[in-house]
């Protein structure tokens, strides 16, 4: 075969293989690993029917993990959090926010706290947290970390550290309603999602713990892709994605993130986020 015909081959043969290119994604870990496996790997199966592509579920062991696999490129789609989404983005020009859940357009967190620790539920942070000890979800996370931080700061004007006896970070939001609830730590932070999808499941003992806070809103979880997604894997393949993720609507699947449906979003919705991550010095100019 002439080098000619072997080029011309070689030219039919490589949308075939483009084709066969495997779409990647990833989650950030904010709740048990067994649980986030059968979530989307059901996500995956339905993306793979809608995309009519191979695409795959890979795992990660941390917020910072899944940030890492977005910007090499080992992933392509990410379920961010509003603060992962930002740091996200801001390492892969031309990357965007998709679609979000429903119910991160005026998501919120929960201050839950051992009931040995006699602290009623209020409409304001109050100083019988003072020398508690205390837990945040993981360090990369909006509403377990980011926005709870930032309306202690607010309220008391001062860092975690100098408002509670201890500080730490339990690595998801499971974990903190588990360490608040055996008394490990007296007073936590979590994500309400997670606090109202377990309590009714019946894994929370409302004798042991309990809300005594909720934030006011603010805009979280979101699905964000890369921007060379077209250039690998066809014109319009970005759309296509936004309008699977936007279709979805298996009441089994939407319950186990849990949202009730997804919706539009833009890089421009977490501007807050990025404001307030840059305030508390979690993100540099």
């Amino acid at each position: 075969m002439s080098i000619f015909r072997r080029l011309l081959a070689l030219a039919l043969l490589l949308p075939t293989l483009a084709q066969a290119e495997t779409f990647v994604f990833t989650a950030i870990p904010d709740e048990d690993e067994s649980r986030l496996q059968e979530r989307f790997g059901k996500v995956a199966d339905y993306l793979s029917a809608q995309l009519d592509i191979e695409v795959q579920y890979i795992p990660v062991k941390s917020y910072a993990a899944a940030i890492t696999a977005f910007r090499n490129n080992q992933v392509q789609l990410a379920w961010f959090g509003g603060l992962s989404g930002v740091q996200a983005r801001r390492l892969v020009p031309g990357s965007e926010a998709l679609a979000q859940g429903y119910e991160d357009q005026f998501f919120k967190s929960y201050f839950i706290a051992h009931a040995s620790t006699g602290i009623e539920p209020g409409e304001t942070l109050t100083d019988a947290l003072r020398g508690k000890t205390f837990t945040f979800g993981s360090k990369g996370s909006t509403s377990g970390r980011l926005m709870p931080e930032f309306y202690l700061r607010e309220q008391f004007g001062a860092a975690p550290e100098e408002i509670f006896s201890r500080v730490g970070f339990s690595g998801d939001h499971s974990r903190t309603i588990a360490q608040v609830q055996a008394g490990a730590y007296q007073v936590g932070a979590v994500n309400f999602a997670v606090w109202e999808s377990e309590l009714e499941q019946g894994k929370i003992d409302a004798d042991k713990v309990r809300v005594i806070w909720t934030t006011p809103t603010y805009p979280d979880y979101q699905w964000t892709v890369r921007g060379d997604v077209d250039a690998r894997f066809g014109e319009g393949f970005k759309a296509r994605v936004r309008e699977a993720l936007l279709n979805l609507k298996d009441p089994e699947l939407l319950a186990s993130f849990p949202r009730q449906s997804f919706v539009p979003a833009a890089n421009d919705d977490y501007g807050p986020i990025e404001d307030t991550a840059r305030a508390i010095g979690l993100l540099d100019d």
